[in-house]
């Protein structure tokens, strides 16, 4: 199995909550409901933020091209987390990121062996493809093109991060029962954020499941 092979199957393995992740309503999760670009920008900063000190230490605990690969994505969060706080209205306000760690940034540094890194990098960045997807539309609605190319440009980012994660597939995860744990992980980490999609958005009284 190649490694783009691998990526499709967890795409197919997690279609239904790919596809309400995809939704509007998960980026009205993300702000609580507070749908306006400052609240947008923000929660997005603290993604960012988050997912930059998950594969920096990755990147610290592991070796050879897998440390490379999460070193390089780690650079690569903070330029975007950068790049996205910089877009705040109030520059001499720097931003904080939130102190509560997204839900599956908590469940990727719960992973210790390399082939679970691999395959939940793989999961958190098919799930943030999707974040982004919304982002760029909702600028989009906002009359915001400069915004909306910003987070293109992001998202292209995210497709190179998958080339990457699909090299690491076929060097490190060389036997079935290892690219089995791999899916796993991915599998995890999109249903994690699922999860968290889900409950947030019924904490705040609204039905999770229609897709819109």
């Amino acid at each position: 199995m190649t490694g783009s092979e691998f990526i499709e199957t967890v795409r197919d393995r997690n279609k239904t909550a790919l596809s309400r992740l995809g939704s509007s309503k998960a980026l009205y999760a993300d702000t609580e409901g507070e749908l306006e670009p400052e609240a947008v920008l923000r929660a997005v900063a603290t993604a960012e933020h988050a997912a930059m000190e998950t594969f920096a230490s990755w990147g610290d605990e592991e070796s050879g091209t897998a440390a490379e690969t999460f070193a390089e994505s780690a650079s690569e969060e903070q330029d975007h987390y950068e790049t996205v706080a910089g877009l705040l209205d109030s520059p001499d306000d720097d931003h904080a990121p939130e102190e509560t760690v997204p839900a599956i940034q908590s469940y990727l540094r719960d992973r210790e062996e390399t082939v679970e890194r691999i395959g939940a990098f793989v999961g958190r960045t098919i799930a943030a493809e999707k974040s982004k997807e919304q982002v760029t539309a909702f600028f989009v609605g906002q009359a915001d093109p400069q915004t909306a190319g910003t987070f293109r440009e992001l998202k292209s980012d995210l497709e190179e991060q998958l080339d990457r994660a699909s090299t690491l597939v076929e060097a490190y995860c060389e036997t079935d029962e290892e690219r089995e744990q791999a899916r796993e992980a991915a599998s995890g980490a999109i249903q994690t954020a699922y999860e968290e999609y889900t409950d947030q958005l019924e904490s705040m009284g609204v039905n999770p499941k229609p897709v819109c």
